[in-house]
């Protein structure tokens, strides 16, 4: 599967992604001026506009500049505000279709082809950098009614261990400014399907799933998804609702993950690094794996 090239999906990069900072490097007792590229933190405001509604405001994202309109798909779709690409008004794919993007201003409004119920009634508006669960008021919130994954998907030990590589060489920012998370979605033999960088590890993961709704692709049950950093609870929700049956990263996941991961038929995979993997959870997708070898029993959900 080729990436999509929707072209509303790719506006002018008009937010910078990185910005050149001076810094003195100190190493014993030298010191030494030099220039260092830090990745860009920057508010996201996205809006929703039902049917023959006025805009509203739903959350302010901090987020590192670039497919916006996909992070903001993603958002609305994995925090449960809508469920599907047929509830979005045709108007938002048109070929002229236009975003309102300035430059750490940046407002996206997604108009609905239906009314617009407000579930954010007791959520604040700032989702951090760091938190994709940031903002929600009571324990209630943080599941979206994500239902267990359905795949019947099987992957080799190799393809697993080659997925690094190839994410690490879709990092362009990363690797001038040191300071982004990315996440890849890759087909059943390995490939590199579709690479999304961001401050935020949640936000390059609603990327990628927001690229996917809009080309009408969803669920991703023959895909898996490798995050940079830890594998989180919101991380395992997010694939979930996508329809991913394989998740992995390349540090540890928390406990929740792993109980998520039971719960939602999701093969969790952690400490991704050179030949060598942990699988926390439905280790019989890893054709290796036998499951009796699967992670310990824990409490479920």
């Amino acid at each position: 599967m080729a990436e999509p090239s929707f072209n509303v999906l790719n506006p002018p990069r008009l937010g910078a992604v990185a910005l050149p900072v001076r810094s003195v490097q100190c190493s014993k007792h030298v010191e030494e001026e030099r220039t260092d590229w830090l990745a860009v933190e920057a508010p996201l405001e996205i809006r929703v506009q039902g049917a023959c509604e006025e805009s509203t405001s739903v959350a302010v994202l901090m987020r590192t500049p670039g497919h916006d309109l996909e992070l903001a798909l993603g958002f609305l779709l994995t925090e449960g505000a809508i469920r599907r690409r047929s509830e979005l008004s045709s108007q938002l794919f048109e070929p002229d279709a236009s975003v309102d993007l300035h430059e750490n201003q940046a407002s996206i409004a997604i108009p609905l082809n239906r009314p617009f119920q407000q579930t954010w009634s007791n959520r604040t508006l700032l989702a951090t950098s760091s938190c994709g669960a940031c903002g929600k008021a009571n324990l209630d919130q943080l599941c979206v009614g994500a239902v267990p994954v359905r795949s019947e998907l099987v992957v080799r030990p190799e393809t697993i261990t080659s997925l690094p590589p190839k994410l690490r060489d879709s990092q362009p920012i990363f690797a001038r400014s040191g300071g982004l998370h990315a996440a890849g979605l890759f087909n059943s033999g390995g490939a590199l399907i579709l690479a999304r960088e961001d401050i935020g590890r949640h936000n390059a993961v609603d990327k990628i799933i927001g690229r996917c709704l809009a080309d009408d692709i969803l669920p991703l049950a023959e895909s898996l998804l490798l995050i940079s950093g830890r594998a989180s609870f919101e991380i395992i929700q997010k694939a979930a609702v996508a329809g991913i049956p394989v998740v992995c990263a390349v540090s540890a996941p928390s406990s929740l993950a792993v109980l998520a991961a039971q719960h939602l038929n999701i093969s969790l995979i952690g400490f991704l690094r050179d030949s060598t993997f942990n699988v926390y959870a439905h280790s019989e997708r890893v054709q290796s794996h036998s499951a009796k070898n699967q992670a310990p029993n824990l409490p479920t959900l």
